[in-house]
């Protein structure tokens, strides 16, 4: 019988001796899915710190830049401000009221008459109006465009001659292809008011020459582009010369234009700048088209607007034209703010006698403009 128990205890401590490796394996096991477990928590903690740490960062970053933006964007006199707040105020109150405003129709006749060749008309009984409205600035900038911008400004405030440099290389820039020979034919020459700033002969605005009063398809003004190349977004041509009138209003008939900005006055200096191409009371017709003078009004000491019928007399189709006429830019200067400028930024047709100056810099002005309010990162 002892001999028996002796053998039974001798395979139960071999059982359990088997039975050892395997709770060891397990206990292995476990430890290292607990370790797993603790690491993959602090790898998630990691990230989520992270991601709190750069929104915050990215956050600073575009309060710091909304600050500097503003500081720019709010470089302007407190007296020009004022002004224009008033003189919105006074039209609200004209609206409300619904009443004439004779000193407005005296102010406007003034302003008119100095850049008019005829006499000095009397107060017109016309009304007064425009589409004009109040546009929201709508900006769709992100952080890296913002910066973009920013340090480009700074950059030229830091270079003081890297505006000069860019109007030098910009100067000496010749485009490719560049020939004039349409421009230069004898039959063109008298319609051409410098010979020195005409159309290239594959950029040019082309009349159709059955409608024209010469049988003549030429006229000295080039298609602009915009943000998209396909479809260019405005005319640029010299102002018109008393020869060239009714191609003007052809030009503008054909290409569907519906706004001028006129960006020179008639006269300076005892020099003629461009013809006075419109009627000042009534209606005037050139060739086939006739501009009716519908209203005329003045929304501040730098610039007018009026409005116009144009008839064609083949088809009686009508159509309404709107004109700006900028008074402050003068010949070999600069305006004396840039605040009235800068609203011009929706218009089709340009023309000014001496458009490769003031034309281009207001093209170029509101070709950047474009760039900032839509958030495009390249500025050519």
């Amino acid at each position: 019988m002892k001999k028996f128990g002796k053998e039974e205890g001798l395979l139960a401590q071999k059982s359990k001796l088997k039975l050892l490796p395997h709770r060891a394996a397990e206990d292995e096991d476990s430890t290292k899915f607990i370790i797993l477990t603790l690491l993959s928590i602090a790898c998630i903690i990691g990230v989520l710190v992270a991601s709190g740490v750069l929104y915050c960062l990215r956050h600073q970053s575009h309060h710091r830049l909304k600050e500097k933006l503003s500081a720019l964007g709010t470089d302007t006199s407190s007296d020009a401000t004022a002004a224009y707040q008033e003189l919105c105020r006074q039209r609200m109150a004209v609206k409300s009221s619904d009443r004439p405003e004779p000193l407005h129709t005296s102010r406007v006749n003034s302003v008119s008459s100095q850049f008019s060749d005829g006499p000095i008309a009397s107060p017109s009984t016309r009304s007064s109006t425009s589409s004009w409205c109040e546009e929201p600035v709508q900006s769709n900038m992100d952080i890296s465009t913002g910066h973009m911008i920013l340090s480009y400004m700074e950059d030229h405030l830091k270079n003081k001659n890297r505006l000069e440099k860019e109007w030098e290389a910009l100067c000496a820039y010749q485009a490719e292809p560049n020939a004039t020979t349409i421009a230069q034919k004898e039959e063109n020459v008298q319609k051409n008011r410098s010979q020195s700033v005409v159309t290239y002969d594959h950029s040019r605005i082309c009349l159709k020459a059955e409608n024209s009063h010469d049988n003549s398809d030429y006229i000295n003004a080039s298609p602009i582009m915009d943000h998209d190349p396909r479809n260019p977004a405005y005319i640029a041509t010299q102002g018109p010369l008393p020869a060239t009138v009714a191609d003007f209003w052809q030009m503008v008939w054909e290409n569907g234009c519906v706004v001028i900005v006129m960006l020179t006055p008639l006269t300076e200096n005892g020099v003629k700048q461009c013809y006075h191409y419109w009627p000042d009371e009534g209606s005037n017709l050139y060739h086939i088209y006739e501009v009716n003078l519908v209203s005329e009004h003045i929304w501040c000491e730098d610039f007018l607007v009026r409005s116009f019928y144009l008839k064609n007399l083949q088809t009686n189709e009508t159509r309404t034209v709107t004109q700006f006429h900028f008074l402050s830019w003068h010949d070999q200067k600069v305006p004396a703010s840039t605040r009235s400028l800068l609203d011009f930024r929706r218009y089709n047709t340009k023309h000014n006698s001496l458009f490769n100056t003031n034309l281009g810099n207001y093209l170029y002005r509101k070709h950047f403009i474009f760039y900032i309010r839509t958030g495009e990162r390249s500025l050519n």
